[in-house]
């Protein structure tokens, strides 16, 4: 199998253990046929984003024991949606993100010039 790869063309790095993030609940911002909302880009979360989800209906903050979701708040990395995190870009409210945890797949919908407007610095 492949190694996946991240939106600057090199291996797709980890982008949370603690909270476990990724659709596979690996860490990382892979996709598969499967995962029908895209979990490709890796971003740090923020107030702003998070209560921009909420008004969407994805509440992002509140515990979901069940399903093994602590909950985010501020500072929490996770993978987010491809096209959640473009709604939010357009929104104002586009958190920062981890390039080198973001999967390439991200480019099918968001522009990389964005994304790099937006990385973290590490």
């Amino acid at each position: 199998m492949a190694t996946a790869k991240n939106v600057l063309g090199t291996e797709l790095k980890t982008c949370s253990m603690n909270p476990l993030t990724g659709y596979y609940r690996d860490g990382c911002c892979t996709t598969g046929a499967d995962d029908l909302g895209i979990h490709v880009v890796c971003a740090q979360v923020t107030r702003e984003f998070l209560e921009f989800s909420r008004s969407r209906g994805n509440d992002l903050i509140t515990p979901f024991p069940a399903y093994g979701f602590p909950g985010l708040k501020p500072g929490d990395r996770w993978c987010l949606c491809a096209q959640r995190w473009k709604e939010a870009l357009e929104a104002g409210v586009a958190p920062p993100v981890v390039l080198e945890a973001t999967h390439i797949s991200s480019l099918e919908f968001v522009d990389l010039e964005d994304l790099k407007s937006h990385a973290l610095s590490e």
